[in-house]
């Protein structure tokens, strides 16, 4: 079993940051490993959407697809493999830190299988660390005066 938690603070106002981390389609905008997502099932964050990735992991091509299992706008987005290499549970949670910041949490848990479950120990490191740089992108793009306000 994997599970990686990691937390940042953006200078941003919870409502615009949940808005904008919540809608899968803008994924590869801060995920690294993540090169395209486009919706599969519904057009917007709501329970029971899915959402295509394709995505690279430990130098490997993945595809696999999303479905949202929880939504609560501003609070709390988890999404849930539908489709894909083995089973996976990301989950998004905002918490406003005053009137202009938020504290997001990005947890990452999932039991890989067949090679995947041999570096699984690899694999929550390596997952820690891109979750990290992820966080720290989102928090770039979303402070920038000019972007996304």
């Amino acid at each position: 079993m994997v599970d990686v938690r990691t937390q940042i603070m953006i200078g941003t106002p919870v409502e615009q940051t949940a808005a904008y981390a919540a809608n899968p389609i803008h994924a590869p905008e801060w995920y690294v490993n993540i090169d395209s997502a486009e919706w599969v099932r519904g057009h917007q964050v709501e329970i029971g959407a899915q959402a295509a990735f394709r995505a690279r992991f430990l130098g490997k091509p993945l595809s696999y697809v999303y479905e949202i299992a929880a939504y609560e706008p501003g609070k709390l987005l988890v999404m849930r493999t539908a489709n894909g290499p083995f089973p996976m549970e990301t989950t998004y949670t905002w918490e406003a830190a005053g009137d202009h910041a938020t504290r997001m949490t990005l947890r990452n848990r999932g039991t890989p299988r067949g090679f995947s479950a041999l570096v699984s120990p690899l694999m929550g490191f390596m997952m820690r660390r891109a979750n990290i740089n992820d966080l720290r992108t989102l928090k770039k793009l979303l402070e920038q005066p000019t972007l996304h306000k």
